[in-house]
């Protein structure tokens, strides 16, 4: 991976956990995500106007993509409702790149070195542990299957976008149709749940929401580019670091507890990433 990535992947990652923190600030995490979606499918609106169609052969992957998308919306929101930033999020997003590990070796998708492997696992490991806390401070154990659940959409998208944006020939169309199309798909859900109680009453909710949506459509944009041109599940792993700014905006603005655990599995991650990038 070139420095230029690695930079870009790492700033990915911040954009990341900000615009989680954002959703997790709200009190009503559907209408969040509705709020999310609604900046996705303006921005992706926008793109589908500019630029071309995706090549033919990418649709299956961008198709599949919108269905892991909106898998891994829905369980994400049912797992803020249950438990704190720095629990959910270190599950959802920890356990994603060893999922993409395993299937990228059984399908051969990209060949990786053994040194990069043992990197995934250490930041894999370290983040899962950063959410430990749902098991030893006996914190409710109900947002656990909704973490995991989200984890495979995770998992399942950035293989689908990866593959699907090298088929595709053009980065930022493919990005366009898949945030155009999954805006689409889970308003009309999010709709059909709660009606237009869904939509918040307060501009101020709003402005949070879009540019929440903002950061998360340039985020992903930069992790689907860097997929592209390097392997997928180097750039998932890192991009999943996103759980130390993560913790680090849960502790500072959320006065979520800081313990020994949660600095030994900052440890264990940045040294993954001392690995992939050494």
């Amino acid at each position: 991976m070139s420095i230029s990535v690695f930079i870009a992947v790492l700033f990915a990652a911040i954009l990341h956990a900000s615009w989680n923190a954002i959703i997790k600030f709200g009190n009503d995490k559907l209408q969040g995500m509705v709020l999310l979606s609604l900046a996705h499918g303006i921005i992706g609106f926008c793109l589908v106007i500019f630029f071309p169609l995706p090549m033919a052969n990418a649709w299956p992957w961008l198709i599949a993509s919108v269905c892991f998308h909106l898998w891994y919306k829905l369980f994400l929101t049912s797992a803020y409702e249950r438990g704190d930033l720095s629990r959910v999020y270190p599950i959802a997003r920890g356990t994603a790149p060893i999922i993409v590990l395993v299937f990228s070796s059984i399908f051969l998708i990209d060949a990786i070195s053994s040194k990069e492997i043992f990197a995934v696992i250490f930041i894999g490991i370290g983040i899962f542990i950063l959410g430990f806390g749902v098991f030893r401070n006996k914190e409710t154990l109900a947002l656990l299957p909704f973490a995991l659940c989200s984890a495979l959409g995770t998992a399942g998208y950035s293989i689908t976008d990866g593959l699907g944006a090298r088929a595709a020939g053009n980065v930022t169309s493919y990005i366009g149709w898949l945030f155009f199309l999954d805006a689409i798909v889970f308003v009309i859900f999010a709709f059909f749940r709660r009606g237009s109680n869904i939509l918040p009453k307060k501009p101020s909710t709003w402005a949070l929401g879009l540019i929440a949506g903002s950061a998360s459509v340039l985020a992903y944009w930069i992790a689907v580019w860097a997929m592209t041109i390097t392997p997928i599940v180097l750039v998932a792993a890192l991009r999943e670091t996103s759980v130390l700014f993560a913790v680090f905006i849960g502790v500072f603005f959320f006065k979520e507890r800081m313990g020994k655990s949660k600095i030994f599995a900052s440890v264990l991650i940045v040294f993954g990433i001392i690995i992939m990038r050494f």
